[in-house]
């Protein structure tokens, strides 16, 4: 058919082998773990005050601090930019 319809034949095929333990080309990436509560800890804010200055709903701070739930996207990225750099986070937000 062409070789578009062979690469996607190849990866389904891989991916199915993948699915079912079997040996594939399958590359998995798992993104580490955040300790969302020692990130704020370091900031020495309440939980309160940290989601106020960062836009976090306090539920959504709650779930990631039990290890309920895990931040994703934007949320995951501000929270490993405050995990290295609070003070300039919370000056560029202030600002």
């Amino acid at each position: 058919m062409g070789k578009a319809f062979d690469e996607i034949q190849e990866g389904l095929t891989d991916a199915i082998s993948h699915s079912k333990g079997k040996k594939s080309k399958v590359v998995e990436h798992t993104p580490e773990a955040i300790n969302v509560k020692a990130i704020r800890e370091k900031t020495g804010m309440s939980q309160q005050r940290f989601c106020a200055a960062f836009g976090i709903s306090l539920g959504t701070l709650r779930h990631w601090e039990q290890g309920l739930r895990s931040p994703r996207g934007a949320a995951r990225v501000l929270l490993k930019v405050v995990q290295k750099n609070p003070k300039a986070v919370i000056k560029a937000i202030s600002e």
